[in-house]
C-alpha cells in the first residue's frame, strides 16, 4: 500500500514568491531607509528645508519637480507643522511656520532677523523695485556702488568708519543674492527678483522709512 501524501510535512523549496504589502516593498537607497519618496523629490523636499525660497527661474527643475509632487511634499511640510506657499504669478515658493492657539505646534523655524546693514539694504532695493516696477520696468537692476551711496547716508560717524560698513553692505548683498532676493548678473550689478516684495511688503517700507526719517531728524 502506497503511503498517503495528506498531512506531510510542506516543501522547502517554495517556487513561489510570498506577496508583500506595498509599504514593506520599498526601495531602499541607503542602508535603513524607510522614506518613499524619489530620490529627486526628497532633494526638492531638502531644498524648501534649507533655502528660505525655490525660485522657478534659477531652479527651473526643481520647480518642476515640485508642481508634479506637489500634494506629497506638502504633506510631509505638513507632517512638520509648515506650510507650502507658491506664487504661481512671480515663480517662486518657500514654507511657512504653522501656528495655532488652539493646537500645540511646535516651532521648527528660527526667524534670523536680518542686520541693520541687511535692513537698510532691503528698503533701498525695495523702493529702486517698487519705482521701477511702477514705471513699466520688467527687470529691475541696480549697481553696488548705487547701494553702497544710499545704504551709507544712513549710518553715522559714531557707527564706524565706513569701510566697514562697505564691507556690511557687500556682505548684505552676499547674503541677498543666496536667499534669491537679489542676482548678480556681472561684476557688481544685480538684478532684484520680486522676492523682494515678500520679504518687505508695502507696508513694512513705509513704516521703516518713518522710522529712517525719524532717525535722521534726531541725527541733525
Amino acid at each position: 500500500m502506497m503511503d498517503d501524501d495528506f498531512g506531510s510535512e510542506p516543501a522547502t523549496d517554495d517556487p513561489f514568491i510570498s506577496p508583500v504589502a506595498m509599504e514593506d516593498d520599498l526601495e531602499e537607497h541607503f542602508p535603513g531607509d524607510r522614506g518613499t519618496l524619489d530620490p529627486e523629490v526628497r532633494r526638492v523636499l531638502v531644498h524648501l528645508l534649507q533655502r528660505r525660497f525655490l525660485a522657478a527661474e534659477r531652479h527651473k527643475a526643481e520647480w518642476k519637480l515640485m508642481l508634479d509632487h506637489q500634494q506629497m511634499i506638502e504633506s510631509r511640510l505638513n507632517d512638520l507643522y509648515l506650510r507650502l506657499v507658491i506664487d504661481h504669478s512671480r515663480g517662486f515658493a518657500y514654507k511657512q511656520q504653522l501656528r495655532s492657539d488652539e493646537v500645540d505646534m511646535p516651532v521648527l523655524l528660527k526667524d534670523a532677523p536680518y542686520s541693520r546693514a541687511e535692513t537698510l539694504v532691503l528698503v533701498h532695493l525695495r523702493t529702486v523695485y517698487q519705482r521701477e516696477s511702477a514705471a513699466g520696468e520688467a527687470s529691475v537692476r541696480v549697481d553696488i556702488e548705487d547701494v553702497e551711496q544710499t545704504v551709507l547716508s544712513y549710518f553715522t560717524e559714531a557707527d564706524g568708519s565706513t569701510a566697514r560698513h562697505q564691507k556690511a553692505i557687500r556682505n548684505a548683498m552676499e547674503r541677498l543674492d543666496r536667499e534669491g532676493i537679489v542676482g548678480e548678473e556681472t561684476s557688481g550689478r544685480y538684478r532684484i527678483s520680486a522676492l523682494v516684495e515678500v520679504v518687505l511688503s508695502a507696508e513694512t517700507l513705509k513704516e521703516l522709512r518713518d522710522w529712517l526719517r525719524e532717525q535722521e531728524v534726531v541725527a541733525r
